[in-house]
């Protein structure tokens, strides 16, 4: 259509006046109304929609000509008014296609980093070097809560401590702990976690991650009251192979450990509650 106006456009002799111009695009326009019909019926909603008349305005008799001017486009709008509403169909149909197609490739973009991840945390297993993948972990856990758009703070040093992690989640702040571990995590683990939060702010909640999981004592002394809650390795596969997502995860926990004072909920709980 662009190629259109700019052909019919070239042909216009702009020296004449508005009236002349105006009569030579109406000929140009019926001399092959096949091939210009998008850009005729272009004008007609464009002029179908006009209001007013700044032109008009100017001239001597401008009350009777404005009236005219009404009077014409009032009939033009009832000519137009079938063409109007496909024209708003088709802009309502591509909207909804192209918001299907953004969505579709964020859904892909989603996934692939999920995957990206997922082989990320296959390797780190393989890993020979505890302390690099102490520190590879760290940059995982981060990115894994950047996609779920969770604000992470990548590890930093307070006074006398060293902070694995930061992140908020409907609001709360939480400080992570994220371990590779071996064996599973202790007690003894969770207790100096548990004295550096109630070191921080009164509203800041903790988030512990042994990928190994925690020893049966750890959980069992942090079951009645605990200002922090749990993740493993099996909640990191389950979210990293899209069964659950990471703020459902730990949306599920956070409220698990409000109502219970437990701070280790398994997502084998959480989907055996879905059931």
């Amino acid at each position: 259509m662009l190629d259109s106006c700019s052909e019919i456009l070239s042909r216009l002799d702009f020296g004449q006046t508005k009236r002349e111009v105006s009569s030579q695009l109406v000929n140009l326009l019926r001399a092959d109304e096949h091939r210009y019909l998008d850009v005729t019926v272009a004008l007609m909603l464009d002029v179908a929609a006009m209001d007013r008349f700044p032109n008009l305005e100017e001239q001597v008799d401008a009350a009777e000509m404005i009236a005219k001017a009404k009077r014409a486009v009032t009939e033009l709008r009832r000519w137009t008014k079938r063409q109007q509403e496909v024209v708003a169909e088709q802009q309502a149909s591509a909207a909804e296609i192209m918001a299907r197609a953004a969505k579709d490739q964020d859904d892909r973009r989603f996934t692939e980093a999920h995957e990206s991840l997922k082989t990320r945390f296959f390797q780190m297993h393989s890993a020979s070097d505890p302390q690099q993948r102490g520190r590879d972990f760290e940059a995982f856990l981060n990115e894994l809560f950047a996609l779920y758009d969770l604000e992470p703070r990548f590890s930093y040093v307070m006074e006398h401590e060293q902070i694995d992690g930061a992140f908020l989640f409907n609001t709360d702040h939480y400080v992570v702990e994220a371990k590779w571990l071996k064996d599973p995590a202790g007690r003894r683990l969770l207790d100096e976690f548990k004295a550096n939060i109630e070191r921080k702010g009164k509203n800041t909640l903790g988030f512990y991650v042994s990928v190994n999981g925690f020893t049966s004592d750890a959980v069992t002394v942090y079951s009645f009251s605990s200002p922090f809650i749990t993740m493993d390795g099996t909640d990191i596969m389950a979210v990293l192979e899209r069964r659950i997502r990471l703020d459902d995860l730990i949306a599920h926990k956070k409220a698990h450990a409000s109502q219970t004072g437990r701070c280790h909920l398994p997502v084998s709980e959480i989907f055996d509650r879905s059931k």
